[in-house]
């Protein structure tokens, strides 16, 4: 059998002799590419829950659009897709697992102190009661009452004393712990409440918003799914770089949260794609995105390849909307208003000359 490189990289009039022609290999062969997708997927999610839903969702998507166009040009034009998707999550798995090391390795110093604190305490106040212990022994070998009477008042004296000390250092001990453990109380806050946001754009990310849908669910509450695709982005990035295109994510990011209703929640599907969920029925959701069409939607000012020049741009996005209802799930909801995004997209392509 050639592979699937060789065979991608033939004329489409051009068959290797004794294979099958394109009707019988290419759907085969479409099947393996998309099968290799998801698992890249599915293994990243696994092996990062944090990053990896970024790079499931973005696989998803190309395959998606492999689906809706199953030719040989379309995975061809997937490729470095694909493979800036990768090198994008290894770094940034790279960095979170550092993160994650690092605070390990802050609070075993903070245990090794405490434990190192609490053995010399107890180091000092064994030596103590050893030393007491031998001069009551020497009591007993007094002849004279007063003198046995004022000895023992001293060693009473000295063993209040260390009591008293011992517990002013416990109680010390414990507020140092209690502060110890309310600042790492603090900081796993910070980290959940990170681990809810997208580490770009600061909107919520992929499993804050499905969090947000299956709490409505609960509530049997209707709710919309507006689906944002943006329209030349990834001519944005070939033209004026990578940083550039960040940057116009985080301020349409912006925007897309100012314009929505503090009830409504806004989010970063993946890539260039936005999602909002919207409580409202679907004439309510029209009424919305005619807001962000008209507010979201327009010119932005990028810097132009890393430089302190800038450039301004259009931008304009694909839209699929979709409303919940009574006996479909939330996969069913978002199924229909990406369906409906890809086919705006599509729609938006053939008007252009």
């Amino acid at each position: 059998m050639i592979s699937l490189k060789k065979y991608l990289d033939m004329e489409m009039t051009q068959h290797p002799a004794g294979e099958p022609e394109d009707g019988v290999l290419l759907p085969a062969m479409m099947e393996l590419y998309c099968s290799a997708l998801r698992g890249m997927g599915q293994s990243a999610v696994q092996a990062c829950p944090t990053v990896g839903s970024d790079l499931e969702q973005e696989l998803a998507r190309i395959e998606n659009r492999l689906a809706n166009d199953p030719t040989i040009e379309c995975m061809k034009q997937t490729e470095p897709q694909v493979a800036d998707g990768l090198n994008k999550w290894g770094t940034r798995t790279a960095e979170h697992f550092q993160t994650k090391s690092n605070e390990v390795k802050e609070l075993l110093i903070v245990l090794a102190k405490t434990a190192e604190s609490v053995g010399a305490r107890d180091q000092r106040y064994t030596a103590q009661f050893n030393d007491l212990t031998t001069r009551l022994k020497a009591i007993a070998n007094l002849d004279d009452l007063t003198q046995i009477r004022a000895s023992l008042m001293q060693r009473a004296t000295e063993l209040k004393n260390c009591v008293d000390q011992m517990e002013r250092d416990s109680q010390e001990s414990v507020a140092q712990l209690r502060a110890e453990v309310s600042t790492y109380q603090t900081k796993l806050k910070a980290v959940e409440h990170l681990a809810l946001k997208d580490t770009l754009t600061g909107l919520a990310n992929r499993r804050s918003i499905e969090a947000r849908m299956e709490w409505l669910l609960l509530q049997n509450e209707t709710f919309c799914v507006v689906m944002l695709d943006l329209n030349g982005f990834k001519q944005i990035n070939d033209t004026h770089g990578h940083a550039a295109g960040d940057h116009l994510l985080v301020q349409f990011a912006k925007e897309l949260e100012t314009n929505i209703r503090s009830a409504d929640m806004a989010g970063r599907w993946g890539g260039d794609e936005f999602i909002a969920v919207l409580t409202c029925d679907l004439a309510g959701a029209k009424s919305h995105l005619d807001r962000i069409q008209k507010w979201v939607f327009g010119k932005y000012t990028i810097q132009a390849g890393g430089t302190k020049d800038t450039r301004d741009v259009e931008v304009s996005a694909a839209v699929g909307l979709a409303q919940w209802r009574t006996g479909i799930t939330m996969q069913d909801v978002i199924k229909e208003a990406d369906a409906a995004m890809y086919k705006d997209k599509q729609a938006t392509s053939k008007q252009r000359p």
